[in-house]
């Protein structure tokens, strides 16, 4: 099984929708984890309503700094996945080891003050990351990171 890292600053809303999309659709192939450079207290209550409206556990959820896949006895990461929508709007971590990399930016909802528009953020952000994910699973042809490298390269931009 390959596991994806996904890292966003507050590891609160985009990084914690891409864990769980990536957990419960991975099936046997790819799993999920997340984590921020500069970790909320919690994930976004939005956030976990967005993926329990869809069906999905948030049981167990927490933000937590990206540092803590970098210890001894930590999963090893296959791949990691910034969303951060800009990079000089935020810090993105610079991820030390040999894991492929990609960048999916994304707008960051929780950054939405009016509620009925946030509602609206958090699922779009949730529709982007459940399309792309999909994809990715569809174009991985291997069970290695050469194959999820490949695979990688092969998602269309997410230029808007």
């Amino acid at each position: 099984m390959l596991t994806i890292l996904i890292l966003c600053t507050g590891n609160s809303a985009r990084s914690i929708i891409g864990e769980v999309l990536f957990r419960d659709l991975g099936g046997k192939r790819l799993t999920g984890l997340s984590a921020g450079s500069d970790p909320k207290d919690e994930p976004h209550p939005q956030a976990l309503a967005t993926l329990a409206a869809h069906g999905h556990s948030v049981d167990g959820l927490s933000s937590k700094r990206w540092d803590v896949f970098a210890k001894p006895g930590a999963p090893e990461i296959d791949a990691v996945i910034t969303v951060c929508d800009s990079a000089a709007a935020e810090t993105c971590p610079v991820w030390p080891g040999a894991p492929v990399s990609a960048h999916w930016g994304l707008p960051d909802p929780a950054a939405v003050a009016d509620p009925d528009a946030a509602r609206i953020a958090f699922e779009a952000t949730y529709q982007t990351l459940h399309s792309r994910i999909r994809l990715l699973i569809d174009a991985l042809d291997g069970d290695d990171r050469e194959a999820l490298a490949s695979a990688l390269d092969a998602l269309p931009s997410l230029e808007r």
